[in-house]
């Protein structure tokens, strides 16, 4: 006999499928008062409320955003 001929003693196992785990996401903290935000809420922002709504932090009583309507 050869070396090629010689078998183990565990069975072959195809691959199959593996399950991929997913990537957890790194949350990275904002923060809204650094110079890079101020600027930003310049340009987007028409007043303090405004502002406050798109950071999250919006007012009691505010008016709820309207949505596109689908054609």
């Amino acid at each position: 006999m050869t070396s090629q001929a010689v078998k183990s003693s565990k069975p072959k196992r195809g691959k199959g499928k593996r399950s991929k785990k997913k990537a957890k996401k790194v949350v990275k903290e904002v923060d809204i008062l650094s110079p890079a935000a101020m600027i930003n809420a310049y340009y987007i922002c028409h007043n303090v409320p405004a502002c406050l709504e798109f950071w999250g932090f919006p007012w009691p009583g505010s008016p709820k955003k309207k949505g596109k309507k689908g054609k």
